[in-house]
């Protein structure tokens, strides 16, 4: 089915029944707590004036403490991504949800320094199966020509966190206090793992609201079997990939894609921790006037990144090569997501630096599910621990970007020097992908 790099990739069965298309709901569940799981994330970038306000924190130890969350998140994803793999998104999802949304509750009683700081760490920790979760999802319920559009479809809900968390965290602060507004978010989390519980199964095989039709779109026209146990397909998957940890730590594709995935972050947790305090700061703006404008950056990255996932698709359809579907989207859409970050180092007018970080944010999050992709084509059967290990990287990015841009921004007073190294991480993951990354070779394994 693989066994060359041009083959073209293997077309779904024709059924006479109508599939039911369940998986899309699955993926409809995965964006609302994709998006859940950005808002408490994110939640704290904007409450930065009230709490340095009462608090006394200059911007430096607020870097750290953004910086905090990443720690956690390093230390946890790749553990979360094992846990995944061995006892699957259903239960180890469920549970992430539930505690996160705790450690979110949380920081409205926060009290000091230290104690934002280990809160922030707990948080990151109980974060760390999320992605490799979604990814597992994505690997079990949807072929190989849905990936990149269903990954998409669930992390549009990065972007789109940012769409409606600015005006509606905003409001919750200006309306509640931000102690309660933290407690409001957290509740959400909570509702949306009892009912993930109730809904999905591990295999789609297990699954009573999926049909056969459905079934063998999923399975891309192979045998169908819905009484093996779960342990038994797992078995059957790991028999078909044979995916070894030396593969996952030495094989140059998920090199360059987990340290493009770097530069992805460095941008992400970016926007995510200062893109708020840097409108704010720079251009003197009130912190309501800030969650309105910053609508227009996160839903140009929404539909630039959701519109990606469906040309990946596309592409891999029509040429059946990684390397085109993938890879030249990855590369491309760094360097220009670089490229426009270049005039925010010289303090242009609000309107200038609204416009071209709305389109540097929107290329840089634009090759995010062809990232996800990637693991879940050559690393099916450990798609959720590959993928812990990528967002590895995304922790790491995630400890430099807020700390560096908080003590750069505190020594020379503006966010200059911290454009210039998010521009760096940016440039320097895009030609990893395009010299190091060449996918359909390692799909060779498959044949």
């Amino acid at each position: 089915m693989r066994a060359s790099e041009n083959a073209v990739p293997p077309t779904p069965v024709a059924t006479l029944a109508k599939a039911s298309n369940y998986r899309w709901v699955i993926i409809g569940f995965g964006f609302i707590i994709t998006l859940i799981n950005y808002l408490d994330r994110s939640a704290m970038a904007y409450a930065i004036g009230p709490i340095k306000a009462e608090f006394g924190f200059n911007n430096e130890q607020f870097g750290a403490i953004a910086a905090a969350f990443a720690v956690g998140y390093a230390l946890m994803t790749l553990g979360g991504g094992i846990l995944v793999d061995k006892w699957g998104a259903r239960s180890v999802w469920s549970g992430a949800a539930v505690l996160w949304s705790a450690c979110t509750a949380l920081m409205g009683i926060c009290s000091s320094y230290p104690i934002f700081f280990t809160v922030r760490v707990m948080l990151g920790i109980t974060e760390g199966p999320h992605f490799p979760a979604l990814t597992r999802v994505v690997a079990d319920w949807l072929p190989s020509t849905e990936r990149a559009r269903s990954t998409a479809m669930g992390l549009c809900a990065v972007p789109m966190a940012g769409v409606i968390g600015a005006p509606l965290i905003t409001s919750l602060i200006a309306s509640f206090g931000w102690k309660a507004m933290f407690a409001i978010l957290g509740s959400a989390g909570i509702v949306w793992a009892v009912i993930w519980w109730f809904i999905y199964r591990d295999y789609p095989e297990h699954s009573k609201f999926v049909n056969d039709a459905e079934l063998k779109i999923i399975r891309e026209g192979q045998p169908l079997n819905r009484e093996r146990k779960m342990a038994e397909m797992k078995a059957h998957d790991i028999s078909l990939g044979k995916t070894t940890w030396k593969f996952l730590f030495t094989n140059p594709s998920l090199i360059a894609n987990n340290f493009a995935f770097f530069g992805f972050g460095y941008l992400l947790f970016f926007s995510v921790t200062w893109l708020p305090g840097y409108m704010e700061q720079t251009y003197h703006l009130h912190l309501k006037h800030v969650g309105e404008l910053l609508v227009a950056p996160w839903l140009t990255a929404a539909v630039m990144l959701f519109s990606a996932g469906f040309l990946s698709d596309y592409l891999w359809k029509k040429t059946g090569s990684m390397r085109v579907a993938r890879s030249h989207m990855m590369w491309v859409c760094q360097l220009l997501s670089g490229l426009c970050f270049i005039p925010l180092m010289f303090n242009p007018s609000l309107e200038t630096a609204l416009v071209m970080y709305s389109l540097g944010l929107g290329f840089g999050l634009m090759p995010n599910a062809a990232f996800y992709a990637i693991n879940c084509d050559l690393a099916k059967d450990k798609a959720a621990t590959s993928l812990g290990l990528m967002d590895c990287y995304l922790g790491f990015a995630g400890v430099l970007a807020p700390y560096l841009t908080g003590k750069l921004s505190y020594i020379t007073h503006n966010f200059n020097s911290a454009f210039f190294i998010l521009i760096f991480f940016t440039l320097t993951g895009s030609m990893a992908v395009l010299f190091f990354q060449h996918p359909d070779k390692d799909m060779k394994r498959f044949a």
